[in-house]
């Protein structure tokens, strides 16, 4: 009978492979974790670039509605910055331009549907469905001002730049924050001083 002798040798083969077998399971697990981390933070980017489209096209909407001819022209219609400038004076030093305040400001929605010409948007509705995503302006008057760079006498009346702050904003379905931007607009009309 030959008897095979047991050496150190066949156990240090046993720790070396468990060594390798621990570095490679930690490999895997930090492999997984940081997939996981770079597909939540690729969803958020996505979500914020979502809200952020929703805002852009709520400012556009204003725009849209401000030049719209066939409310220019009805008298039973405003624009926005009509509204905004018949409506309450927003003093940049004590107030700011809320997403989230609705009472004070002028309001318009945009919703899938689009823009419409003639049609003051102001009717609740989703900017898109999959994912949900909300879009809505905020726009209000700040100040009467000369024209920087153009007489204050045109065509033989005072005319004076009125200057508004429109706000658009876009959040999506069980967010807790909205993605604002906000952009100035003056406009030539006559002045009231």
């Amino acid at each position: 009978m030959n008897y095979v002798p047991i050496t150190k040798q066949t156990g240090m083969v046993m720790v070396f492979a468990l060594l390798i077998l621990m570095s490679m399971t930690i490999l895997g697990v930090s492999s997984v974790s940081s997939s996981l981390m770079q597909s939540k933070m690729a969803s958020s980017m996505q979500s914020r670039s979502l809200a952020f489209d929703a805002a852009e096209s709520a400012i556009a909407g204003v725009m849209f509605e401000s030049e719209d001819e066939v409310i220019l022209s009805d008298d039973d219609l405003n624009d926005p910055l009509s509204d905004a400038r018949a409506g309450t004076l927003l003093d940049l030093e004590v107030q700011e331009l809320s997403c989230f305040e609705d009472a004070t400001w002028t309001n318009r929605r945009l919703t899938k549907d689009g823009l419409t010409q003639g049609t003051q948007h102001t009717a609740e509705g989703n900017y898109a469905d999959t994912p949900k995503v909300n879009s809505w302006s905020r726009a209000a008057f700040v100040r009467e001002q000369p024209c920087v760079g153009s007489s204050n006498v045109i065509g033989g009346s005072n005319i004076s730049c009125h200057v508004f702050i429109v706000r658009g904003c876009g959040q999506l379905e069980d967010s807790n924050y909205a993605v604002a931007n906000s952009v100035n607009a003056s406009v030539f009309a006559p002045s009231t001083k």
